[in-house]
């Protein structure tokens, strides 16, 4: 990498948004070119120089970091948004990835790792806490499995009364599902799983180059837009 992936820390808290920026400054792949301790000095930041990453707080002053992220996105429409946050609650964790979030981190994460996302994240990956994806998908499996006969194709995701809206997920046998060779369904139950490119790389023992590409095609045939996306649609489907 000849350039750094510039990043905008989101915080609150003073002494870990230094902490955050020293260490990963240590890594010469990333240069923090801003913090804020708010969404409104996040917004003002964006304006003298959008980052290519944000990472995102969720419990901030005034306007939540899930709330924030339509905003955010509209001001640097370019830029990843990568949570990093205390909250293990997963309707934060729906409405983060309803409002386009990239990621979502649990601030417990290794520092390695974080800086590995970031990577991922930068490269169009979407990662989650593995935590976090076994409550997304323990989710989907708690909702109701019957429906009329008349539903469309698509149906919400069962939560809580006053929960943020819900993603959307098939739950009748899509026809993308056949489109499936058996190698793409294969990883398709990896991601489910919540493995990484690398994990299913190394289980499957092709190239990471090789996963990507499978999971290109994999999002093409179901319709869907990223690998959180392919999870809960395999959960839904009872694939998983």
């Amino acid at each position: 990498m000849t350039t750094s992936i510039e990043l905008l820390l989101v915080d609150d808290h003073t002494l870990f948004r230094r902490g955050l920026k020293a260490l990963l400054e240590q890594d010469e792949r990333f240069t923090v070119t801003a913090e804020a301790g708010d969404v409104g000095e996040a917004l003002r930041c964006l304006q003298r120089r959008p980052p290519q990453v944000i990472l995102l707080d969720n419990h901030l002053p005034g306007v939540h970091g899930v709330d924030a992220i339509p905003a955010l996105k509209e001001a640097a429409p370019a830029a990843r948004v990568l949570m990093l946050t205390v909250s293990e609650n997963e309707n934060d964790l729906a409405a983060a990835l309803q409002a386009g979030a990239d990621g979502y981190l649990l601030k417990t994460v290794e520092s390695d790792q974080l800086c590995e996302t970031i990577v991922k994240v930068m490269d169009g990956e979407s990662v989650i806490s593995p935590e976090m994806m076994t409550k997304l998908v323990a989710v989907f499996r708690s909702r109701p499995s019957a429906a009329p006969a008349a539903a469309p194709v698509t149906a919400t995701v069962a939560v809580p009364a006053g929960a943020p809206e819900p993603l959307e997920a098939p739950r009748e046998p899509a026809p993308g599902v056949g489109l499936l060779s058996p190698r793409e369904r294969e990883i398709l139950l990896l991601i489910a799983r919540g493995d990484s490119n690398k994990l299913i790389a190394r289980e499957l023992d092709i190239a990471e180059t090789t996963v990507k590409i499978h999971v290109q095609h994999i999002l093409r045939k179901l319709g869907l837009s990223s690998r959180v996306q392919a999870a809960v649609f395999a959960t839904s489907q009872g694939l998983a």
